[in-house]
């Protein structure tokens, strides 16, 4: 574990409510474990300060939880809820659903940061656009996000305009290895199904 680990915590963004996957996506399986477990696996090779942004109840089992700030507000209130809990300057922000991300990946965006001190958010931006549920956010970032919440506006996208972002386009990310498909989630039992077939 690098010495320099402890300015970094990371995130697990559980808190959706998989309605197309009709089942908690946290607690779908891919290859035997549970999405929830790969993703806190994947996050604990990084840092050891690893929680859920999710429901208390449901969660606090596997690690520790935070719970939103702005209740209902999709991924941008669990972006929010993490940064303002986080004692970390440096933040990963994973979601559940996006088993296909690599250990490499994370710590490509971690080294990316800690060579871009001016930006709030450190994020891939693939041909389908951002990826901000695989991105790497300073604490600064929950201002804009909060004041965005409280204003009634969810887009995480919308709010790249008013933060200095880094971004790591695909090409980039093909030279250093990462092939666009790393990002796939899983939303529906049809994908689910096939990504256990592969």
């Amino acid at each position: 574990m690098s010495a320099i680990a402890n300015d970094l915590a990371a995130f697990i963004l559980a808190g959706g409510k998989s309605t197309r996957m009709g089942a908690d996506k946290a607690f779908v399986a891919l290859d035997g474990r549970t999405l929830l477990a790969r993703m806190l696996d994947l996050a604990r090779q990084v840092t050891p300060n690893v929680r859920i942004a999710g429901d208390r109840e449901k969660l606090s089992p596997f690690a520790p939880v935070v719970e939103d700030v702005f209740p209902g507000c999709g991924p941008l209130g669990g972006i929010h809820a993490a940064l303002k809990s986080s004692q970390s300057e440096l933040n990963v922000i994973l979601a559940v659903d996006v088993p296909f991300v690599s250990l490499a990946l994370l710590q490509y965006l971690i080294t990316r940061a800690r060579k871009s001190p001016k930006a709030a958010v450190i994020i891939p931006r693939s041909a389908e656009g951002w990826q901000p549920l695989c991105a790497v956010y300073r604490r600064q970032f929950a201002d804009a996000a909060e004041k965005a919440l409280a204003e009634g506006h969810f887009k995480i996208d919308a709010l790249f305009d008013q933060v200095f972002v880094e971004a790591i386009r695909e090409d980039e990310l093909e030279t250093a290895g990462f092939a666009p498909r790393i990002f796939r989630n899983l939303n529906t039992p049809e994908e689910l199904a096939a990504a256990n077939n592969q």
